[in-house]
């Protein structure tokens, strides 16, 4: 029995190499991938420019599938929120943000996270499995004609684009499933699927410095990365990843993407935390790492009030603080921007996304040891982690 394909999967280029296969010529892939991406087609009967013996091969070898949404939430501000299941237990989450002049779309990469920064409900569950392209480039095909159809646009590239921005910055680790996020970063860009620009489309990552060295090469976007501290000491017990790539290997790889990058600028998010990174001498080792020497990192920072999780054990700063931190970066000649939080009554605010993950990692059960350690120990418990670590 001949497995099926999901068009989903396929990028233009690899879209022309499975039409060869069919013995059908290059323009029949952009023809797909304009029925696809551009009009939402599913059905290959609706695709009536395309040859009928061609419609009726792919009728018994391909299909056209994103994720099934599990439940779909509006916030009181207008924000999106979908959950998408991607089978075995796992379920993913997909967030719109509406704005006066745009529409951006935040996509998960991965069921889980295995980077399991502090401060991220996401790497709280664990981690299951890297998504494949089709439940990447799946949630914003889903994401677009649903929100055609909810205002009664018709689906074509002259329909009103709902999505004119795409953020890697869902659940999960863009850059550790590098393959399948680029494949569908692709697609996003490609002028016969959804021709967005690559300053539109962002990923964001806490920091793999290989794989931002390979992105600069292979398909270089608007990069955000996730900082959220001023030394190496404070990052390693917010950002784990930092203890494999500290903060000086981290600023030289920004450095050498901003030669490639389709902006001048790399975008430093950064959690804002009530008595754990947000002082001004906070503020001012970042601008010392940042503007260190004759070498300096052109960015921008955006701080982002922190939306607690009970797990975490951390409050968010509170607004004069925030705004204290960020008047010390501006004064210092930074362009500084406070993050709105949208969604979060939903659940659907930075950091908030959970879905649902088979955790194959026991982050969970690694947790409860740890309270129930820490519960039998009491003030002893942090000399006992110290010594078995």
């Amino acid at each position: 029995m001949t497995q099926l394909t999901n068009l989903l999967d396929k990028d233009p280029a690899q879209l022309v190499a499975y039409c060869a296969e069919l013995g059908e010529k290059p323009f029949r892939a952009k023809q797909l991938l304009r029925w696809i991406h551009q009009f939402g087609a599913s059905d290959f009967d609706a695709m009536t420019d395309l040859a009928k013996s061609l419609r009726d091969k792919l009728a018994t070898r391909a299909f056209i599938a994103a994720p099934s949404v599990i439940s779909d939430h509006t916030s009181s501000d207008g924000t999106r929120k979908w959950l998408l299941d991607v089978g075995q237990g796992n379920a993913v989450e997909t967030v719109f943000i509406p704005e006066e002049n745009r529409g951006t779309l935040c996509i998960s990469t991965q069921a889980g996270c295995a980077v399991n920064c502090r401060f991220c409900s996401t790497g709280k569950q664990g981690f299951s499995r890297n998504l494949t392209v089709g439940e990447i480039i799946g949630q914003l095909w889903m994401a677009e004609f649903a929100l055609r159809r909810a205002k009664g646009i018709e689906p074509g590239p002259k329909g009103e684009r709902q999505i004119t921005n795409v953020v890697m910055m869902g659940m999960g680790e863009p850059l550790l499933n590098f393959e399948p996020t680029v494949t569908a970063l692709k697609l996003m860009l490609d002028d016969n699927a959804y021709g967005l620009s690559r300053r539109r489309v962002t990923v964001s990552t806490s920091g793999v410095v290989p794989m931002m060295d390979k992105l600069s090469q292979e398909c270089p976007v608007a990069l955000a990365v996730s900082l959220h501290a001023s030394n190496d000491a404070l990052r390693d017990g917010l950002v784990p990843l930092n203890k494999k790539y500290p903060l000086r290997e981290l600023m030289a790889a920004c450095r050498r993407y901003l030669e490639f990058a389709p902006r001048d600028f790399i975008t430093f998010e950064y959690c804002m935390l009530d008595g754990v990174n947000d002082t001004d001498q906070h503020a001012r080792e970042l601008i010392a790492l940042v503007q260190q020497g004759d070498n300096p990192v052109p960015c921008k920072f955006n701080l982002i009030p922190f939306n607690p999780f009970p797990e975490s054990g951390l409050k968010r700063s509170n607004n004069v603080r925030i705004k204290a931190f960020a008047k010390v970066l501006m004064d210092a000649g930074i362009v500084t921007t406070i993050r709105k939080t949208r969604g979060d009554d939903i659940d659907a605010a930075c950091g908030q996304l959970a879905g649902e993950v088979q955790d194959r990692t026991r982050v969970q059960e690694r947790m409860q040891k740890m309270a129930e350690y820490q519960q039998k120990f009491g003030k002893d418990f942090g000399r006992i982690v110290e010594i078995s670590s």
